[in-house]
């Protein structure tokens, strides 16, 4: 009876030794699909990174040419100020490609490519020395925007959930960037351009 009570107490114990195993082998299993996820998530990180980065750059070239279509002084200053902000925006960029140890590279942006092209349209469909003019450019210009916006913003989350603050706090700051320029861009619209505009 003694030999059967310890043989029935061993059989737990080798119950409890596989199960550890069994647990820490799962366990090992999701750290490996976790690596692999979060090499996934910072691949697409600097995809999306490569795609703003074209779409300033080209926006570098794009604006001055929306500045000279432009009737309005107030809205031509508005575009060149634009300028200059995008211009640090791409070197902001090429400084968190260094972070990342990037080569600091743009895939085309479909995206950009098509506003830009709208913009151009308007200057193409409108009268020089309109409101109309001003009007059309300030919309393109917006569209512009907000696809940064949009871009920027989630930039923004993916750098946080990456634990990249430094990063993210670079992010947020040309998001907020955008953010101030599309509001100067309704106010100039609202203050006089549209109005101007429906009276033509």
């Amino acid at each position: 009876m003694a030999g059967t009570t310890r043989s029935n107490s061993r059989t737990p114990s080798r119950s409890k030794t596989n199960a550890r195993s069994s647990s820490a082998s799962s366990r090992t299993a999701t750290r490996n699909k976790s690596n692999g996820e979060q090499s996934k998530f910072h691949n697409l990180f600097v995809d999306e990174l490569k795609d703003i980065y074209w779409a300033e750059k080209h926006l570098v070239k794009a604006l001055p040419k929306m500045q000279k279509a432009a009737t309005s002084e107030e809205l031509a200053g508005a575009i060149e100020e634009h300028t200059t902000v995008t211009k640090e925006h791409v070197n902001r960029l090429e400084q968190i490609f260094e972070m990342l140890g990037t080569r600091a590279m743009g895939k085309k942006c479909e995206a950009m490519e098509g506003l830009i092209a709208e913009g151009q349209t308007v200057i193409e469909d409108t009268d020089e020395d309109t409101a109309v003019r001003d009007a059309g450019l300030i919309i393109a210009a917006q569209k512009i925007e907000h696809y940064e916006i949009a871009t920027y913003g989630s930039l923004c989350a993916l750098a946080n959930k990456m634990g990249q603050s430094e990063i993210a706090a670079l992010l947020e700051q040309t998001l907020n960037e955008e953010k101030e320029t599309d509001h100067h861009l309704t106010e100039i619209a609202e203050t006089s351009i549209n109005e101007e505009a429906a009276a033509e």
